[in-house]
């Protein structure tokens, strides 16, 4: 690994650290938690690349750890250690990239259309560090924003249900193999590996608000945030288009008092 990946892999935990040694310098609560919910994610961006438009929101899993310090009364920095699912879903008819049936009476190269359903699923581990402004007597209110940093961790196209085969994007024109007057109808399920054509790193930015409620001396926070990836999610833009996720997050936390620091 070079020392440029080294040091880019490394920043989240630097700049964690920083946070932390800071954070020491003020008198306030160090708090803990755990928390999880539902990401709502879709991919964003170039909307005229065949392969990359057309994608709308799907559903996933979001969970992680949580530490909280206490700058003032009404301020602090929180950072956090999540898993996070990204991605899109695209159903209708769309080019094929899978490997399909050889012996078809085409070219080398041609471009197929199917009408199928593809969910594109990006796992993350991201490391967000968020500015926190609550308000509020005994049930609190807040709205944070900061940084996130991500390292892609798994990536799939999974793809299901039968199509005819189509020579351009409007279904006008199916492939026929002769002597069959029929469409030519395959099965298109799959799981396919994919991370191999994504880049591995993301930035972004995350904001958002909710409420805080104590329960004795553990707090109950319901959240809702969004997610902003500002880096490019393809190697090859030129033929897979140029986009970067986004979400929307809904999440329960349970945070839990170490203490004062000073």
């Amino acid at each position: 690994m070079s020392t440029m990946k080294k040091l880019r892999f490394s920043t989240p935990a630097i700049l964690l650290g920083f946070l932390l040694t800071a954070g020491a310098s003020f008198a306030g609560t160090v708090k803990l938690g755990a928390h999880g919910g539902l990401s709502i994610p879709n991919i964003r961006g170039n909307d005229t690349n065949i392969f990359s438009r057309g994608f709308t929101s799907r559903r996933g899993p979001f969970f992680g750890l949580a530490a909280d310090i206490g700058l003032s009364t009404r301020f602090s920095l929180a950072t956090e250690f999540n898993y996070s699912s990204q991605g899109g879903l695209r159903k209708g008819l769309q080019p094929i990239t899978m490997e399909l049936p050889p012996g078809l009476p085409l070219p080398p190269g041609t471009l197929l259309f199917a009408d199928f359903r593809n969910e594109t699923i990006l796992d993350y581990l991201e490391v967000p560090i968020l500015a926190r402004l609550s308000f509020g007597g005994k049930v609190r209110y807040f709205v944070n924003a900061g940084p996130y940093f991500g390292l892609l961790i798994r990536a799939r196209a999974v793809t299901a249900g039968e199509s005819a085969l189509y020579l351009d994007e409007g279904g006008t024109q199916p492939v026929i193999v002769p002597p069959s007057p029929d469409p030519l109808v395959v099965d298109l399920g799959a799981d396919t590996d994919v991370i191999e054509s994504l880049n591995r790193t993301n930035v972004g930015l995350a904001g958002g608000g909710g409420v805080i409620y104590p329960l004795g001396a553990v707090e109950l926070i319901l959240e809702a945030r969004f997610q902003l990836g500002l880096t490019t999610i393809q190697k090859d833009i030129e033929t897979s288009g140029k986009t970067q996720t986004g979400a929307i997050v809904i999440s329960l936390e349970f945070m839990f008092p170490l203490g004062k620091h000073r």
